[in-house]
């Protein structure tokens, strides 16, 4: 089987992508779901696998307290639109200057069990980006390259029971290198 490439390529990149206003991405709202969106971020390098940065909630005060996450938050009126709610949200979280991100394109919504509806947007840090975690949201940034995610070595399914059905839960349990934690994602 020939090896993956998994350098940053953006032409490739932007190819596998959906413009964020294109008809043919899935586009969700429903009135009982809260609107929110994130940005899959994606660290460039020339010589070595991309990564993509997540973070590790703190355990205060939100729904989604303790996660793992892209970066991201729900829709403020202040926003205007989701892509300045994934940029606004970024900047708050990991502390990327909305003007240092380049927004790549767009992946169908997604609904989420705690009633979110998630725009997810794809957008390119520079690698030399320094990273800064807000402290009463963020424990912890997470830098993970994209080649962990590669085939089904690190991939895991759990069945859930939810009310009278069961629902497919799939995550990966991420060792970090740099602190030796294991990380569910």
């Amino acid at each position: 089987m020939e090896k993956l490439n998994l350098t940053y390529d953006e032409k490739l990149i932007k190819k596998k992508l959906l413009p964020c206003n294109s008809t043919a991405r899935v586009s969700l709202k429903d009135a009982f779901f809260t609107s929110s969106a994130i940005l899959f971020s994606i660290l460039p390098f020339d010589d070595k696998p991309y990564e993509l940065v997540l973070i590790h909630r703190t355990n205060r005060g939100s729904r989604h307290r303790g996660e793992i996450s892209f970066p991201g938050g729900k829709f403020e009126l202040g926003d205007g639109d989701l892509k300045n709610t994934a940029l606004r949200e970024t900047e708050e979280e990991i502390g990327v200057p909305r003007l240092k991100i380049e927004v790549l394109g767009c992946l169908h919504d997604f609904p989420t069990m705690t009633k979110y509806i998630i725009k997810p947007f794809v957008g390119r840090i520079p690698p030399n980006q320094k990273l800064i975690k807000e402290e009463r949201e963020v424990q912890e940034i997470l830098r993970v390259p994209i080649d962990f995610f590669v085939g089904k070595r690190n991939f895991k399914e759990q069945a859930f029971k939810i009310n009278k059905g069961k629902f497919p839960v799939f995550y990966f349990n991420y060792k970090n290198p740099a602190n030796k934690k294991i990380y569910t994602i």
